[in-house]
């Protein structure tokens, strides 16, 4: 079975958590690739897909946005899970509602959301990007659990395995 798992991050760090899953579905048995939503041609040739993106200001980037709306019509015929990483800190910040995270999920079919913690390092910020962090009062470090991203692909690999194993039905 062959799965994308691609994910939109301007600073790299929420990449590292699609690869962590990529990782985890890999040793699960799966035939797996990762890459950045503006490499994918299609969603076509994959049997199952996983599509995140780092969260700014309360939205997904535009990258997964616009994969999402090309892709429409294919993701509906596949399992698909979405994840979104940028709340920061113990209690994550900033709390609020991801904006549009219902047409995303609406528009997949996905079988799940998951958010997970994110990683802020200042120096790598834009100006807007230190306002925003500032504003918020955001905290400033790697936040991400590992342990909860590789349990939850974990959990991505037992569904597809189940999908797998059950017998085709009669035609």
């Amino acid at each position: 079975m062959k799965v994308l798992v691609t994910a939109a991050s301007r600073h790299g760090a929420t990449f590292e958590i699609a690869r962590q899953i990529g990782d985890t579905l890999m040793a699960a048995g799966f035939d797996v690739d990762v890459r950045r939503p503006e490499k994918v041609e299609s969603v076509a040739p994959f049997d199952a897909v996983v599509i995140g993106s780092a969260v700014y200001a309360g939205r997904w980037l535009e990258q997964a946005r616009r994969l999402i709306d090309r892709e429409e019509t294919a993701l509906r015929n596949r399992p698909v899970w979405l994840f979104s990483s940028g709340p920061l800190g113990d209690p994550p910040k900033p709390d609020a509602a991801l904006e549009g995270l219902g047409r995303l999920g609406e528009a997949t079919h996905a079988i799940e959301h998951r958010v997970f913690a994110g990683k802020a390092d200042r120096k790598t910020l834009g100006f807007t990007e230190r306002a925003i962090f500032a504003v918020v009062k955001a905290p400033e470090g790697d936040f991400r659990p590992w342990e909860a991203v590789a349990e939850w692909a974990s959990e991505i690999a037992q569904t597809l395995e189940t999908r797998r194993l059950r017998p085709a039905s009669p035609a």
